[in-house]
């Protein structure tokens, strides 16, 4: 079985929650304007980008950090 990365399924699956909430809860809501429920969309997938970004460099980081541990023995 393959493994995934944090840095891959994490965000993969919370994009598809919010995809899935904003399509069933936009159309209902009523209470907020259009406006409103596109930038709160928008500013959904923003972090969920912002997450993604911040996994990868912390991964990478880690195997530069357990490279060097190998090189220094």
């Amino acid at each position: 079985m393959r493994k995934y990365k944090k840095s891959t399924w994490l965000p993969v699956a919370l994009f598809i929650y919010t995809t899935i909430m904003a399509v069933y809860f936009i159309p209902r809501n009523t209470e907020i304007g259009n406006a409103e429920k596109y930038v709160t969309i928008g500013v959904s997938y923003l972090i969920i980008a912002l997450l993604w970004i911040v996994l990868r460099k912390q991964e990478k980081r880690r195997e530069q950090e357990g490279q060097n541990m190998e090189n220094k023995k």
